[in-house]
């Protein structure tokens, strides 16, 4: 079955920071479309329960007299979590643009409060339907020219997803949808895929991907470009490991 013809999801948050491992979940967004239904959103204002740098809220406004406001974290959080697990047990691909950032986020934010995680959630042995615009992009369109330009905005600009609102959970959830639904009409051979082909396929990409970056660090990078020999770059997909100095 097509992308375009199923029931699909998708998944944003805007955090405390840009360490998934370390800081938390500030907003978080889930948008469905198709599958014959109506598009349906769900956002969630979280109160992370410690400050929020001036850096973050110039990305995305939220400042800590407005997140003080937000529901508390565990009674947000497992619901964002089941909220995921339900539409992955009824067969619902999730799209995240650079998913494993908001899947990790969401691990290390769940198991923070002591919460069930997102595998104990859905039954042993299944393969999520996780679907990364940023990893296929990178697979699929080798010689993308220009520094920043595999960002979600620039990115939007190259499929043709046109949005007016940047940076909130929901805004960019959708864009990561829309992008998505381009990458299977321009790639038709990915409808070819089923979950757990294109897991699998997802989870290569993102390891070649990021030891092709590690390599650029370390040897033709410049030090003002971020140059290092003893740069490492993870390039676990879609759960990253505790993160240690040094490492992207």
């Amino acid at each position: 079955m097509k992308f375009a013809d199923v029931r699909r999801l998708a998944f944003d948050t805007e955090t405390t920071g840009p360490n998934p491992t370390e800081d938390r979940i500030v907003t978080a967004a889930v948008i469905a479309r198709g599958g014959n239904l109506p598009d349906r959103a769900m956002a969630w204002l979280i109160n992370p329960g410690i400050p929020i740098p001036a850096e973050a809220t110039e990305v995305h406004g939220i400042n800590d007299a407005q997140a003080a406001t937000g529901a508390a974290p565990a009674d947000a959080l497992d619901d964002i979590a089941d909220h995921l697990a339900r539409a992955m047990a009824y067969g619902m691909p999730i799209v995240a643009f650079n998913l494993s950032f908001d899947w990790t986020i969401l691990a290390r934010d769940l198991e923070r409060h002591g919460l069930t995680p997102m595998s104990a959630r859905l039954p042993e042995g299944f393969v999520p339907g996780l679907v990364d615009p940023h990893v296929i992009d990178k697979q699929l369109d080798r010689y993308v020219q220009g520094s920043g330009m595999r960002k979600l905005k620039p990115t939007c600009e190259r499929y043709g997803v046109e949005l007016t609102d940047w940076h909130t959970a929901e805004a960019d959830a959708l864009a990561a949808l829309l992008i998505a639904e381009a990458q299977f009409e321009r790639y038709p051979h990915l409808n070819d895929m089923g979950p757990a082909q294109l897991f699998a396929a997802q989870r290569a990409w993102r390891a070649e991907q990021q030891a092709g970056l590690q390599e650029w660090f370390r040897t033709k990078a410049t030090p003002e470009q971020g140059g290092d020999p003893s740069k490492v770059i993870r390039g676990e997909w879609p759960l990253l490991p505790q993160q240690q100095d040094g490492e992207l």
